[in-house]
Formats: C-alpha cells, sequence, structure tokens
C-alpha cells in the first residue's frame, strides 16, 4: 500500500529515546463515491464559484479574499495571514508519544478520522516493530501528539496486524455533553415478559460484525441512474412509500416478531429433516429394486 499511495504525512514515531520514521496514509477515502457537478442547464457547461460581496453583489478579486471573526451581528475582526502564522505550533513531524492507556477508557464519542501507520524505509522497521508488540503484550493503546495542517491533534494509535492503527480523538470541548437530552428521556417501567420477548428477539438476530455484508443501496441505485441516463433511456419515478403507523401494541408487535421468527426457524428445521430423511429412503429403494432384479 505504501508504494502504490502517497503519504499524508511523513515524521517520526518518538517513545522516550526510541525513534522510528514512519508515514501514515488515510484508512477510509471518499473517492469511490459518486459525485457530481454543478452546471449552467442552458449550455451545458460547468459552473465555478465565486466570492460576492454580501452588501455590494460585487465578484470579489482574490487579492481583496480575508478572513474575520465576527465578534457581534454584523461586526467583523479581521485576522491577517501572518497574526495566525504567528499562534501556530511548531510543526516537530513527530508523533510524540504521551502516555498509555486501555482503549475501552477512550470514549467513543471522541474517535474521529484513522490513519495507516507504516514503517518508513528499513532503518525504523525494528523500533515500529518493539513499539507495537509492546502495546499487543500489554493491550494498551498510546496517545501522541502530533502536527498536521498546522494544528495540534491528538492521536491514539493501536497495534493493527503488522501496521499500526492512528486516529485523531477530537478535544473535550468538540464533544457535546448529552445531559440536557437525557433529561428529557422518560424511564418507563419495562414488563418482565415484554423484555423477555425482546432479548429471545436479539437471540434470534446474533451475529458477527462483516462490512462486507452491508451494501450502500443509495451508492448502487445511484450509479444505476447515472448508466441510464448517459445511455438516453427512461428514468422511471417510483412513487414513495407509504409510512407505517406509528400506533402500535408494543406487546403484539413483539409476540408477532417471535412467532414469525419461530415459523422460519420451524420451516428451516423440517426442511432439513426431509432432506436428511429422504436419502436413506432411497437408498433402502434401491436396495430393494436390486434384489428384485437379482431374484428375476
Amino acid at each position: 500500500m505504501a508504494a502504490a499511495r502517497r503519504a499524508y504525512w511523513k515524521g517520526y514515531l518518538k517513545l522516550s529515546l526510541v525513534s522510528c520514521p514512519i508515514a501514515l496514509y488515510p484508512a477510509s477515502s471518499q473517492a469511490e463515491k459518486t459525485h457530481f457537478h454543478q452546471i449552467n442547464r442552458r449550455t451545458g457547461n460547468r459552473l465555478r464559484q465565486q466570492m460576492v460581496d454580501e452588501d455590494t453583489g460585487k465578484v470579489v478579486d482574490k487579492d481583496d479574499k480575508g478572513r474575520s471573526y465576527e465578534i457581534s451581528k454584523g461586526k467583523y475582526v479581521e485576522i491577517a495571514p501572518d497574526e495566525v502564522k504567528a499562534i501556530q505550533v511548531e510543526s516537530t513531524h513527530t508523533l510524540d508519544i504521551d502516555k498509555f492507556v486501555p482503549i475501552d477508557e477512550i470514549d467513543r464519542r471522541y474517535f474521529d478520522r484513522s490513519y495507516y501507520i507504516v514503517p518508513d524505509g528499513k532503518a525504523g522497521e525494528e523500533a515500529f516493530a518493539v513499539i507495537r508488540d509492546a502495546m499487543k503484550n500489554k493491550g494498551r493503546v498510546a496517545l501522541a501528539r502530533v502536527v498536521l495542517t498546522n494544528r495540534e491533534h491528538i492521536m491514539a494509535i493501536e497495534p493493527f496486524g503488522k501496521l499500526m492503527l492512528g486516529t485523531i480523538l477530537r478535544y473535550d470541548y468538540e464533544v457535546r455533553d448529552e445531559t440536557a437530552l437525557s433529561r428529557g428521556v422518560a424511564t418507563p417501567k419495562i414488563p418482565k415478559e415484554m423484555l423477555s420477548l425482546a432479548s429471545h428477539i436479539l437471540d434470534t438476530k446474533a451475529g458477527h460484525f462483516d462490512p462486507s455484508q452491508f451494501n450502500d443501496e443509495y451508492e448502487m441505485e445511484l450509479r444505476k441512474l447515472v448508466k441510464r441516463k448517459a445511455a438516453g433511456k427512461p428514468i422511471a419515478r417510483e412513487q414513495p412509500a407509504e409510512r407505517p403507523s406509528n400506533v402500535v401494541n408494543l406487546m403484539d408487535a413483539l409476540r408477532r416478531s417471535v412467532d414469525g421468527g419461530g415459523k422460519r426457524a420451524a420451516a428451516l428445521k423440517t426442511s432439513s429433516s426431509n432432506r436428511k430423511t429422504a436419502e436413506p429412503k432411497s437408498r433402502k429403494t434401491s436396495t430393494r429394486a436390486r434384489k428384485a432384479r437379482g431374484a428375476a
């Protein structure tokens, strides 16, 4: 992979006095998704966006564009690029490990985007493997500081097969508190039978996570639509399905779900039994036929 794609970032992974050269590669991509461009429907030409002055309506030249912070409604304080650079964190090109923590201690809400971490060249392979395998043996993940695009981030680093996986963590101020929402959620007393039925349904649908089993149906249909449109074929517009009524008896719905699951399981069991019993019966029939032919 390292040879096939361009590294997003190169630097050093540092643990105390041990360091090794590494490279980061994005672990996910949006490139394969279908993307649209805006066009002029009259000419078919692609459109380009322009920056327009909110009051005058005139297009602003590139040299006149700047950044500002709104301090009050309609009042802005301009921040020059040089002023921003004055506060930017120095880029050390180092993933500096601060501490090691159990992965379960990191709230999932803090996970943002992930990168594959690979050794950059033969020189760092041994140090890379030592740090990776030590974390694997201890069941810990590293928390490190890294500067990407002129901003400092916290990255959680964990073993990932032969590689390591580095995930940028959100800062505390970026994660919204759920307390206010929790106050509005009722805590009804659930009957034991209802909970038992729901638990049974969960058991019948138990499985394991396999991302290959999930298809992006919208993306697939979108590609079909584009293909048909490009071929000049008509596009059929289906009527939206009626929304089901929200007024249901929860206990009845749970019972029907269990009964439906039970009938399907019984049908599968019966079908399997029929296949098992059919084979011995056919063997007995063929044996009798051979005996009859021999007697004749």
